[in-house]
């Protein structure tokens, strides 16, 4: 009784965003909304901020919350002040504003429940530079400045698991309807995914209900691994969704007392979880694509932007696999690329550049993890781009062979990609100078947190034998 209530939930009339105050008002009484979720995502992409009354959110908007939220690590630890930011402002309050284009129902919620994103102000109204929303909006604008415009598709792939309520345990499978674990590989199966497919319908249906535009859902080579396709758009609007996705599908899995991790790699012998991001630009004005030209041949532009991913993704590595475990998965003779190369319809590239029609030519970056935040993964990536173009590189040429088995091209390890940042001033330029300080610090204590953990291959190995 109680799956069914919420199913009704979830069918009630989404009606994603609004323009303004007002509407807010009158899309929420619509609705009987009685609490309102006011959410800004932080450099993990994690949603920080407050719950309030309606009453409370119409009656003034805009929240106040500390600096810190965009220097705290993954574990809930912060990188030393100094350096980075003057320890008496540390704490200090910051401005934040809702975005109504953003707001939602929560469809799983008891009672009653809207959400909106903000974005982060200094309270003399600059946009907080640390904020990962305005650093994609950074790089957005840097686009109209000449012209163009992104459009991006990502892909997320995550795992279903068992409840794993003790961490010193491997994660397993979960039972599917069947009564029984999924084993072996079970790529593009339709019946691996009917295991699961009450799971799948409240998923389907808290989609909806938030307006997140869902293209394909397909099982993927692991056990129990998934992919969800969103539909292309502007790049601040897919990030939004998947933020709110991930959210989504883990609420979804509890209904059904599963897990859903976008952890990289989240069993040691099932292969990692990507965030492959397909990109392409057009004209501002006629909205054509610029990677093709009239008679439907590729550009210099769309080279380029290939040469900037090419010479630019090592730099900004620490963005697209910014954990320890992301690592895990850049492994060689696997399908997680452990290069720049890049060739037409080679999945084994770290560049995929896909079938398609001229007005739909695209590059696919295929190195971020689906561990990283969207945000900065869209900014990055098409920072790389944006960088080639402007700067007119050159591509190598196209590969036909496995990409597998060449050497690496990119960093191998957390502390090798977060020197990779600090060292690149083109990076720094396009994405901040204060964001890259912070962000590299950030990812030097989660390091250092990482290191007071001793390993059970620490303890097999080298217990009594060293």
């Amino acid at each position: 009784m109680v799956k069914k209530k919420r199913s009704e939930k979830a069918a009630i009339q989404s009606g994603r965003g609004v323009a303004n105050l007002a509407e807010a008002k009158a899309w929420m009484g619509a609705r009987g909304i009685t609490e309102i979720e006011c959410a800004v995502p932080d450099l993990a992409g994690v949603g920080r901020g407050k719950i309030m009354p309606v009453s409370k959110f119409l009656s003034g908007p805009v929240m106040n919350l500390p600096l810190s939220v965009f220097f705290q690590t993954i574990s809930g630890d912060y990188p030393p002040y100094e350096n980075l930011v003057d320890s008496v402002v540390a704490d200090s309050d910051l401005v934040m504003e809702p975005d109504f284009s953003t707001l939602a129902i929560v469809p799983w919620a008891q009672d009653p429940t809207a959400q909106i994103i903000h974005d982060a102000y200094h309270r003399d109204g600059r946009p907080v530079e640390l904020a990962p929303r305005q650093v994609l909006r950074n790089v957005v604008d840097l686009y109209a400045k000449k012209g163009w415009k992104a459009v991006v598709a990502p892909e997320i792939e995550f795992y279903l698991v068992e409840q794993n309520k003790d961490p010193d345990y491997p994660l397993k499978p979960p039972i599917g309807r069947s009564g029984r674990p999924e084993i072996g590989r079970q790529s593009y199966s339709i019946q691996a995914v009917n295991e699961f497919d009450a799971l799948f319908e409240d998923m389907y249906d808290y989609s909806e209900a938030q307006g997140l535009e869902i293209d394909t859902l397909i099982h993927e080579d692991g056990a129990a691994q998934m992919e969800i396709n969103l539909l292309h758009g502007d790049p601040i609007a897919l990030a939004d969704q998947v933020f709110l996705f991930k959210r989504t599908i883990r609420e979804a899995a509890l209904e059904h007392n599963i897990y859903a991790t976008f952890m990289a790699k989240p069993i040691a012998d099932e292969p990692g979880s990507a965030m492959h991001l397909h990109q392409s630009i057009v004209d501002a004005e006629t909205g054509k694509n610029i990677f093709s030209d009239k008679a439907g041949d590729p550009t210099p532009e769309f080279f380029s932007f290939i040469a900037g991913q090419q010479r630019y993704l090592p730099a900004v590595m620490s963005i697209l696999a910014p954990y320890v475990n992301s690592y895990r998965r850049l492994t060689r003779d696997s399908m997680a690329p452990i290069n720049v190369q890049w060739g037409y319809d080679n999945r084994t590239a770290g560049l995929r550049v896909p079938p398609s029609s001229p007005a739909a030519r695209r590059v696919e970056n295929r190195v971020p993890s689906s561990d990283a935040n969207p945000y900065l993964v869209i900014a990055a990536s098409l920072a790389c781009g944006y960088l080639g173009m402007v700067e007119g590189l050159r591509p190598t040429e196209p590969l036909e062979a496995d990409a597998k088995g060449l050497d690496f091209e990119l960093p191998r390890g957390l502390l090798e990609a977060v020197a990779a940042m600090q060292y690149s001033d083109e990076i720094a330029t396009v994405l901040g100078p204060s964001f890259v300080k912070t962000y590299t610090a950030v990812k030097q204590q989660e390091f250092d947190t990482f290191m007071r953990v001793i390993s059970p291959w620490e303890r097999e190995y080298l217990l009594l034998n060293v």
